[in-house]
């Protein structure tokens, strides 16, 4: 096992022994404190401030801001692997809204993780999006929602780190970098999920792969993600629940903010 592997088994082993604080402003007691907790039952649609060509309808269950960033860094960056529960009800949250503004009956969903480049799952020792997304199938699948995982996406070729980068930038970073892999389930409603969207360049990226081919016409491609950066000017509207959540997402809804603020422990 390398170092990668070693730290992360470390930061799990410490959450076990240690006292718990929430990852968000870390005050003891919880892994997620119920104040926020709620910033991550708040659906929006993603509007990144440079809406680029090509971007997938988006739902984030929050913003990117305030707790919810050190949550998710904690999470993605430091070892805190306790926290794809709530993570994870969140990301379900935000898939039960998206694919509730699809019109027509209720329709079987594919969840298609973004995948991670090798160099992450190395620095990492981990795939971080694949265990938010097996946390989302859980708690869809509690709330009767009919989801399942389809690993769609593989990557080729080695982009350089984003970080720094304008938008711009980063789609020319990205470009070619998702190639398709394996059929799409048979009437799926295909969700693209990831953990945070900022300038939107992967998620169009990877929705450019998913429906490059003509088996795919007709098909939306869909994203959800836990958290997105909330843009700066008034224009940014928050979705609301009444124009876009059905029954099945407010059931879910109420689900997430228990299992949000629910008891430090993760299974």
């Amino acid at each position: 096992m390398g170092r990668p592997g070693i730290a992360a088994l470390a930061g799990v082993l410490a959450e076990l022994v240690l006292p718990r604080s929430c990852a968000g402003c870390g005050i003891p007691g919880s892994m997620l404190c119920p104040r926020c907790a709620a910033q991550l039952a708040d659906p929006r649609t993603a509007s990144p401030r440079r809406f680029p060509w090509g971007f997938p309808p988006t739902v984030a269950a929050g913003a990117y801001a305030g707790p919810v960033r050190p949550a998710v860094i904690a999470f993605k960056e430091r070892g805190r692997a306790e926290l794809a529960r709530p993570l994870g009800a969140a990301l379900a949250l935000a898939v039960a809204v998206v694919v509730s503004a699809v019109p027509g009956p209720p329709r079987p969903v594919a969840l298609v993780p973004v995948p991670s480049s090798r160099e992450a799952l190395r620095s990492r020792g981990r795939d971080h999006v694949r265990e938010l997304t097996a946390r989302a199938l859980a708690e869809l699948a509690a709330a009767g929602v009919p989801a399942s995982e389809a690993r769609l996406l593989v990557r080729r070729g080695r982009a350089q780190d984003s970080a720094g980068l304008s938008a711009a930038q980063r789609r020319a970073n990205l470009a070619g970098t998702f190639q398709r892999s394996g059929g799409v389930p048979s009437g799926a409603l295909l969700v693209l999920v990831d953990d945070v969207v900022t300038t939107g360049a992967t998620l169009t990226e990877a929705a450019a792969a998913l429906g490059a081919d003509a088996s795919c016409t007709g098909r939306p491609v869909l994203a959800a993600v836990v958290a997105a950066t909330p843009r700066a000017d008034p224009e940014h509207r928050r979705m609301q629940e009444s124009r876009v959540a059905g029954v099945r997402s407010e059931n879910l809804r109420r689900r997430s903010v228990h299992r949000l603020s629910g008891p430090g422990r993760s299974d």
